[in-house]
């Protein structure tokens, strides 16, 4: 794995109150691929992307984007300043309001004269939700909610694309249509993590995997040689 890390984690300890999630965390995730966390429930993965957006605070160790120290940044100046956009589990619309409503908040940061000349940009890569424009987003099927969300994230142009769970509740189908999306962002240069629990099928679309225990890395390998291990979910799932 030669290529240069966009980000990396060293040593990082964080948590919430006095409970440490993240022990002594390393990770380094590289530029323009997909990395795949996986592992048990608890073992710190989606504490890893709150920590690494600002979220959660560093009591201990480093993060460093494209070599430069951003530990302590706060997620505003991570998402105007470096370009790392964060897509939390779940859904995080505002429901009453319409499809073009929830882009142009996505878009507050940038103005009201840039995010209306990125909108029909982001949009021609999701042509459902270009179809359902001014449509209130609570009506959108799961799917579109989720693709909603990623391209509200896509207007900032992010270089880093942090998501969380992108396939929770979504069918097999349109969890395909969610993976083969984060492929192409990577495939255009942008830096995607994810967690997922659907480990197969991200696999599949992801370079590489980082399994985490108990808040630490216990392995870096491969995506697809790792989706060729036969005990792939007793070994990292539990």
């Amino acid at each position: 794995m030669a290529d240069p890390a966009c980000i990396e984690l060293e040593d990082v300890v964080a948590g919430y109150g006095e409970l440490m999630i993240l022990n002594r965390l390393s990770l380094r995730a590289r530029r323009g691929k997909v990395t795949l966390l996986i592992g048990p429930n608890g073992a710190g993965k989606s504490t890893a992307l709150k920590t690494m957006f600002g979220l959660v605070r560093v009591r201990r160790g480093r993060i460093r984007l494209d070599g430069h120290d951003i530990t302590g940044t706060a997620p505003r100046a991570l998402l105007t300043r470096h370009g790392v956009a964060f897509v939390p589990q779940g859904r995080n619309l505002f429901g009453q309001l319409s499809v073009y409503e929830n882009l142009e908040l996505g878009g507050i940061t940038l103005g009201p004269k840039l995010t209306r000349e990125r909108i029909p940009e982001v949009l021609a890569q999701f042509p459902r939700i270009r179809e359902r424009l001014h449509s209130a987003a609570a009506s959108l099927s799961g799917g579109e909610q989720k693709q909603l969300e990623v391209a509200r994230s896509l207007l900032l142009r992010p270089q880093v694309i942090l998501i969380d769970e992108p396939s929770i509740g979504l069918s097999p189908l349109v969890a395909r249509d969610v993976f083969r999306l984060l492929r192409e962002r990577a495939d255009a240069g942008t830096t995607v993590l994810v967690v997922e629990q659907n480990v197969k099928s991200a696999l599949a679309m992801a370079d590489d995997a980082i399994a985490l225990a108990a808040g630490r890395q216990v392995m870096h390998r491969r995506a697809d040689e790792l989706l060729a291990e036969p005990d792939l979910e007793r070994l990292f799932l539990g």
